[in-house]
């Protein structure tokens, strides 16, 4: 698929969703001008498949492939919500406290069930507790995927349970204000009234987390139309009791002010029906071309910039090698390249190593395509 189709397939994924999440049926003129395949490859990248099924399926056209991955995400969000149900009982008997977060809390608010595509189940716990939720998740049948490496460790059970359980909501590379924000965390929650150890956050804060989230995709790799969408349905629900003033300011805290209002007025305007601002269609243009979870592009584009790198100061940083345990990075490379770092002998080899890794794997190629494209 060209550019060109691409884009008008974009056009009639966002307004089957638009219509999925309005619970309109999508007009005949429309539908019969849809090229379906580019619809459903468009939809997939976006993870917007299940929505745009459900807006088809409304006016009477049922295409196999888009079935097929409704009723995927129908199964996947069901066995995850009881597998969810089942670590909650345990960490409620173990005393162990914690809080859903993103998907889990936001599918609910969709007008109907699967239509939120999930990727995995997000958790925050008590991360001082995290060997007993290891031996919590092993004893449901999950297999240890990380632990102790970042900020949330990972947890998979097949066929399609996929956890990530957090012990902090931001990593320091996320951005140093948005990290110490989140540190203490939970001094900003509520206790749930039906359980002993859940928490959640009020509804204001709750959006202030979901949009400092979506700006660690948007300024990383980028971030794809769901995000928006979820943007969207979260306000459609909650905008008349919101206090945006209180929110409007914690964003400026968290340096995110100018961000929450753009992509909360172009996710009104999109899946509102209504056409985006000449301003706001350069951020559409961006989140339309860097899908789910962002692209590689992007992330080096980005990083160009947040690091206020030239290009050529860029491509020496990427074959920096951290010597000293009081680096940011030393933790990381030693877990990555744990035979260096044991004969640290080897040390100066690293960078070659790493270049050659990166040449035969297809890395290097990208990656040079993509500095020389970074706009400076």
């Amino acid at each position: 698929m060209d550019r060109k189709e691409y884009i008008t397939a974009i056009k009639d994924v966002i307004y089957l969703t638009f219509c999925a999440v309005n619970e309109r049926k999508p007009k005949e003129n429309r539908l019969d001008k849809m090229e379906l395949t580019a619809v459903y490859t468009a939809a997939q990248k976006h993870m917007l498949t299940s929505a745009c099924a459900m807006a088809l399926e409304s006016a009477g056209i049922k295409d196999e492939r888009f079935t097929q991955t409704k009723a995927k995400a129908i199964r996947k969000t069901a066995q995850m919500d009881i597998d969810r149900t089942m670590l909650f009982a345990e960490l409620e008997k173990e005393g162990i406290w914690y809080m859903p977060l993103k998907g889990v809390v936001l599918k609910d608010y969709y007008p109907r069930y699967g239509m939120r595509q999930m990727s995995d189940n997000d958790i925050l716990f008590d991360s001082t507790r995290a060997a007993d939720v290891k031996r919590i998740m092993e004893s449901l049948g999950f297999t240890t995927e990380r632990y102790g490496e970042r900020h949330h460790d990972v947890y998979v059970k097949p066929p399609v349970s996929n956890f990530e359980m957090h012990n902090t909501l931001f990593s320091i590379k996320s951005g140093e204000r948005i990290h110490n924000y989140y540190a203490d965390v939970k001094e900003r929650l509520i206790k749930d009234e039906d359980n002993s150890f859940g928490y959640h956050f009020t509804d204001e804060d709750y959006y202030i987390y979901l949009t400092a989230h979506e700006y660690k995709h948007y300024s990383n790799g980028g971030t794809g139309l769901r995000s928006l969408l979820d943007t969207y349905v979260f306000l459609n629900r909650f905008a008349d009791k919101l206090d945006f003033s209180y929110i409007e300011a914690e964003c400026e805290k968290l340096g995110i002010a100018d961000f929450e209002k753009q992509s909360r007025h172009l996710a009104a305007d999109l899946f509102g029906g209504k056409n985006p601002t000449e301003e706001d269609k350069e951020m559409l243009k961006y989140i339309v071309f860097s899908g789910t979870y962002g692209n590689f592009e992007n992330r080096v584009s980005n990083q160009i910039k947040k690091e206020k790198h030239s290009k050529v100061l860029y491509m020496l940083d990427r074959f920096f090698v951290p010597v000293s345990p009081k680096s940011k990075s030393y933790a990381v490379f030693a877990r990555k390249f744990p035979l260096f770092y044991k004969y640290k002998i080897l040390l100066p080899l690293l960078p070659f190593y790493r270049l050659f890794r990166s040449i035969r794997s297809g890395r290097f190629k990208r990656e040079a395509n993509a500095i020389k494209k970074a706009n400076m």
